[in-house]
């Protein structure tokens, strides 16, 4: 059977087995939704160019909205990627992003959605890159699933070990800042994938627009495991 279908089928099935990745309480805390397309022309290439700026937008846009996380960017085709030579390649330059990013203040908790171990960690530093990440491993009814952490702070990878388990709702990191989680504004990459294809500690987030079909099969909606409602801006 299909590993979508399946991993629908066990969320569906078992939603007792699903915890949290942030500290959202729908009761009380509102969600804004970030579009990086070429369509959002109030953020200039200016801005987004300067790590500073770019982040100073961020924050203004979560007071104004009074909205404590950021949210967005499964599949969207975003311009934003020009800031890094990270992103572009010799033919078709990597635009569409395969995870959800959750924009909140560094320090912010993350913790662990489903039961599992840590698969990989590493602290991929370049411009525009993760910076710290992890990844963990979890094995749904014999589904393998792994979910990726990105853009975290350092101190999060101390006390890990290949290997390690890890359960539901524990603390497994934090938002890092801007010096060390690739030079970005804080906030969190999230990704589900099936394979990772023998990588470690690093899984591409962006990809080739050419590749979408591809990535899909791989990679889905980490709205399964998120479970946030709708947005205040939509």
């Amino acid at each position: 059977m299909d590993a979508h279908v399946l991993l629908n089928q066990y969320l569906k099935t078992n939603p007792q087995l699903v915890g949290k990745v942030v500290d959202f309480d729908a009761t009380t805390d509102s969600l804004y939704h970030f579009n990086f397309t070429a369509s959002n022309t109030e953020l200039s290439a200016e801005t987004f160019g300067d790590t500073a700026k770019f982040s100073i937008w961020i924050d203004e846009q979560l007071q104004k909205n009074n909205c404590k996380y950021g949210i967005g960017g499964y599949m969207e085709h975003r311009t934003i990627y020009a800031r890094s030579k990270h992103f572009d390649t010799s033919d078709e330059p990597r635009r569409l992003h395969l995870g959800v990013d959750i924009w909140a203040q560094p320090g912010t908790p993350v913790y662990v959605p489903l039961q599992g171990k840590v698969h990989s960690f590493n602290d991929n530093n370049n411009f525009g890159d993760y910076g710290p990440a992890i990844i963990l491993e979890h094995n749904l009814d014999g589904l393998k699933l792994y979910t990726l952490y990105g853009h975290l702070s350092r101190k999060s990878l101390d006390e890990l070990s290949v290997g390690m388990p890890v359960s539901i709702n524990q603390p497994l990191a934090t938002f890092g800042n801007i010096s060390e989680n690739g030079n970005w504004p804080p906030h969190l990459h999230f990704q589900l994938m099936f394979d990772m294809e023998g990588k470690k500690g690093d899984y591409p987030g962006v990809c080739r627009y050419s590749e979408k079909e591809k990535y899909l099969q791989n990679i889905p909606d980490p709205q399964l495991i998120l479970r946030f409602p709708a947005t205040v801006n939509e």
